[in-house]
């Protein structure tokens, strides 16, 4: 692809006492005759930490090293501007499933990466599960996935399954388990990967999922090696505790359509699942609360029956006061106590599902957390659902991790109600309450979570410690918990010696397994624990975190890993500005202030997706004349359109999130931004392009050079420039430069110049505006100075305003469905619901210069192709106006 060819891809697994070691091994051949930067974009298990990545170039191996996060970006994008080869192994955030590897590739040279990561497998429903995204994107001559599995409880079952095997290609997966060993291996033909006879396509595009559970003679299983350990537990054949639980759900009007009614659909499979001995509610929540029934009601056919009915008739509308659903929700289960109307031996769980944020009644989500947290007091379970992208879901998780539950996202796509049900069937059959695991405290330093609301049927309870004397080889751990008819307590013991007979296959054992579990648990706590802590607590948890992490080399969000071939020509300073980081929609919505309405707009050099000669790479000019800019010239392979800086970004603070579209137009062209007629305030814009065409762009550069804001009320007109600022009023003119400081008050009317910065300027009924300018290098073959516009309290406009940016002073909402891979890997597409219409977006980032004029900071957005069609009202040439004013 692109003359880049992988001929050999090679997935190796071991598995011990469910610790899973893995390692992709990619062998690369860049076919053409220029240097290429290649994306590998590696999907891994949520739960996986990456900890090396190296790659061996014409026969030498240069090995990862693991850097806090910064240090390691800034490593890497010195070496690319340096032209040298690097690549880059990131956590772009907690909940994300990809890591990418950014490499460049020199000309006719080989290259071989090796990518090595390791995961805890989860127990659910019975079974061990690793999933393996399988995706090569092209042929692969040596294609092959080899697992082996050792489990010293023995191995009662093993499957392997992908979604992309074809009949032919089942025959293709070898399977093989006796004892306490598991094997699995998939080795596909060049042929056999073809979507088709004669295709250069290939099949290999999917998952590949094994799965296995073991042997369970006793409750619990304990290992000891080498001065630390782990102790498994999942009893079987126990009693089901009966449940109480409430579904606190969101009928906002963001609700409705397809989300309400895959909602519903879920619910009433969720009814036919419900065993009688439960005791169910409903409250919804919009601008007001509701409930099914005052009180927590027995499952009986006959409340079933009631139910359905009422879940049928649930409809959207209205505002979110989630403060209020979770509350009553909360309130409900309390009554049912205190009153006994509920078992005295049953598990308790609040399941709320939302897909916006709160906006009516208590809104502020710290308050939200707090009151809920205090509410519940530890007794019950909380887990939030967040439907779609709309949710701010560090916010579900904090509340959720507070009381004792998690946090889960549904995605808008076809399955949503198979995701609301699956995650109900995790926690629908509760074995125990009050789980606690004691182990002696003189003996154990570093114990990992030990104490647990709820053990589910199907699941497994993980704790694992560090003794305080090493070569301690026993440990005796008494074991505590609720059942449905009586209290579980029993003692369990292990010694090293016994844990050492069930390891006499020693090739199956990967380093310190054990010590490296203990560690990847730890790294995994201290994180969740970080996201509700505050102020020095959470900087202790993070600080603990980043030094584990360092330690046993995982690749967190606190780190990165970074593999730079040496620098041949000395320390040439690199200052190509590089992003290297894939943004995520869910994680990075970093906007304006809630409940400030801001639009930017924004006609921006765009530096990043233009071919640039290596000699115009700024270096380092002096002091004085340093650039503003620091453009970077992408290899061959980036070319796409200039769609990818867009121009105007409007901010949705509702949502968390903004939109931005582009509008390409000749330089020399005005633009209506902003006219209202009630106020009399105008602002147009006129385009300015580059000192000369760019031949190797296929849309040209455009960007503000001229702005002209009046207000016909005042009789006032300010003209704006790269190099003068002019007041008019009436026949008197009053001209400033940009290096001069100036605070101008008259008249309805002030403007302040700060030097070489910016303008601010607010007019008559409060509006203000705020114009940047952009300087960049003066001898820079192609650029020139260009102009940035920001609205500030657009509130204070009317209801009439319009314009290209006029419109979006009233809110917007919209909607984002199936989101799905794009053509440039980075940049996800998506379809959107916005004023009727049906885009197809992708998701790009602005930058916002207000607070730094001289790099700016990246919003992440959604893009809107085609000169903003479908989002701004009729088309973007009804904006092209005559003149200034």
């Amino acid at each position: 692809v692109n003359g880049i060819e992988i001929y050999s891809m090679k997935i190796d697994s071991k598995v011990t006492s469910r610790f899973a070691h893995n390692v992709i091994t990619s062998r690369a051949v860049n076919r053409g005759n220029v240097p290429k930067e290649i994306f590998f974009d590696v999907e891994l298990p949520k739960t996986a930490f990456i900890t090396n990545f190296s790659m061996t170039i014409d026969g030498v191996t240069y090995p990862g090293s693991i850097k806090e996060k910064e240090a390691a970006k800034k490593q890497y994008e010195k070496a690319v501007s340096t032209g040298q080869t690097a690549g880059l192994v990131k956590a772009s955030g907690r909940k994300t499933e990809k890591f990418t590897v950014s490499v460049n590739i020199k000309a006719a040279s080989k290259v071989t990466f090796e990518l090595t990561y390791e995961e805890l497998l989860k127990r659910q429903f019975g079974k061990y599960e690793m999933f393996i995204k399988v995706k090569p994107k092209q042929l692969v001559k040596d294609f092959e996935i080899e697992v082996d599995i050792f489990e010293p409880q023995g191995i009662t079952e093993l499957e392997a399954e992908g979604t992309f095997i074809t009949n032919e290609l089942q025959n293709t997966i070898i399977k093989t388990f006796s004892g306490k060993k598991g094997h699995i291996s998939f080795k596909p033909t060049l042929d056999q990967q073809r979507t088709c006879a004669n295709c250069s396509q290939s099949v290999l595009d999917g998952d590949f999922t094994v799965r296995y559970d073991v042997k369970r003679t006793t409750l619990d299983n304990l290992q000891i090696v080498n001065g630390y350990f782990v102790h498994f537990f999942a009893p079987t054949n126990l009693p089901k505790l009966s449940k109480n639980i409430i579904f606190v759900l969101d009928t906002s009007g963001s609700m409705s359509g397809r989300e309400i009614e895959q909602t519903k659909e879920a619910l009433l499979k969720i009814l036919d699942d419900i065993k009688e001995d439960d005791f169910f509610n409903f409250i919804l929540f919009d601008s007001e609360i509701s409930t099914w029934k005052e009180t927590l009601i027995k499952a009986t056919p006959e409340n079933l029956d009631e139910a359905r009915k009422f879940v049928r008739q649930i409809s959207a509308g209205g505002m979110t006061n989630l403060h209020g659903g979770l509350m009553r929700g909360i309130d409900i289960l309390n009554a049912a106590h205190e009153e006994n109307l509920v078992p005295k031996r049953s598990a308790s769980i609040i399941i709320m599902l939302t897909d916006g944020q709160p906006n009516v009644g208590v809104s502020n989500t710290h308050e939200i957390e707090k009151a809920v947290k205090a509410a519940i007091g530890g007794r019950y379970t909380l887990y939030n659902l967040g439907f779609g992208s709309g949710v701010d879901y560090g916010f579900l998780e904090r509340m959720a991790l507070d009381n004792k539950g998690l946090a889960r996202r549904i995605y808008p796509d076809s399955d949503a109600a198979l995701q609301l049900q699956g995650f109900y069937d995790e926690v629908s059959n509760p074995m125990l309450i009050d789980v606690e695991l004691n182990y002696p405290e003189n003996e154990i330093l570093d114990l990992t979570t030990n104490s647990f609301k709820h053990f589910y049927d199907g699941s497994e309870i993980v704790v694992a410690g560090r003794f305080v004397d090493i070569n301690q080889n026993h440990l005796s751990v008494d074991v505590r918990g609720e059942g449905a008819n009586d209290a579980l307590s029993y003692t369990t013991q292990q010694d090293a010696e016994q844990t050492a007979q069930a390891f006499q296959e020693q090739q199956y054992i990967f380093g310190e397994y054990i010590e490296r579990l203990w560690a990847y648990l730890t790294i995994e706590q201290l994180l969740e624990k970080r996201l509700t802590a505050t102020g020095e607590e959470k900087e202790n948890l993070t600080a603990q975190a980043l030094a584990l992490s360092l330690m046993y080399k995982f690749v967190t969000p606190l780190t990165s890993m970074v593999v730079t071939k040496p620098e041949e020509n000395g320390n040439e300073e690199g200052i190509a500005d590089k992003p290297t980081e894939v943004l995520n929609m869910y994680l990075k919505n970093l906007l304006s202030k809630p409940g400030l309405y801001e639009v930017y707009a924004k006609l921006l050099l765009i530096v990043k997706l233009i071919s640039i000669k290596p000699s115009f790479i700024s270096k380092s000019y002096g002091q004085s004349a340093s650039p503003l800019y620091h453009t970077y010239a992408p290899p061959p392979t980036w070319h796409t359109s200039v769609d990818g800086d867009p121009h105007f970004l409007i901010s949705v603070p509702q949502k968390k999130d903004a939109i931005c579209f582009n509008i390409n137009e000749k330089p020399g062209m005005i633009l209506n931004l902003i006219n209202d007629p009630v106020t009399g305030i105008t602002v147009n814009g006129e385009l300015i392009g580059d000192k000369r065409a760019n031949n190797d762009a296929k849309i040209q550069n455009s960007y503000f050079g001229k702005l002209g804001i009046a207000n016909k009320l005042l009789g006032v007109k300010l003209t704006v420039t790269p190099e003068t600022i002019t007041i008019q009023n009436g026949e008197e003119k009053t001209g400033f430069t940009w290096l001069d400081s100036v605070t101008l008050q008259q008249a309805g009317l002030t403007l302040i110049i700060n030097r070489k910065k910016n303008l601010v300027l607010s007019m008559g009924s409060g509006a203000s505006f705020v114009v940047v300018l952009h300087q960049v290098w003066k001898k820079h073959p192609l650029h020139q100075d260009f102009l940035g516009l920001y609205t500030l309290k657009s509130d204070k406009l009317s209801e009439q305003t319009h314009g290209l940016l006029g419109q979006f002073f009233r809110p917007i909402d919209f909607t984002i469905l199936e989101i799905h891979p794009g053509a440039d890997p980075k940049k996800p597409d998506a379809t959107m619901i916005v004023k009727n219409n049906e885009l197809t977006v992708t998701r790009g980032w602005q930058k916002d210069y207000r607070t730094d004029p001289k790099h700016g900071v990246d919003i992440p957005c959604w893009f809107v192709h085609d000169n903003g069609a479908g989002l701004i009202d009729g088309v973007h040439t009804d904006y092209v106006v005559s003149s200034l004013f």
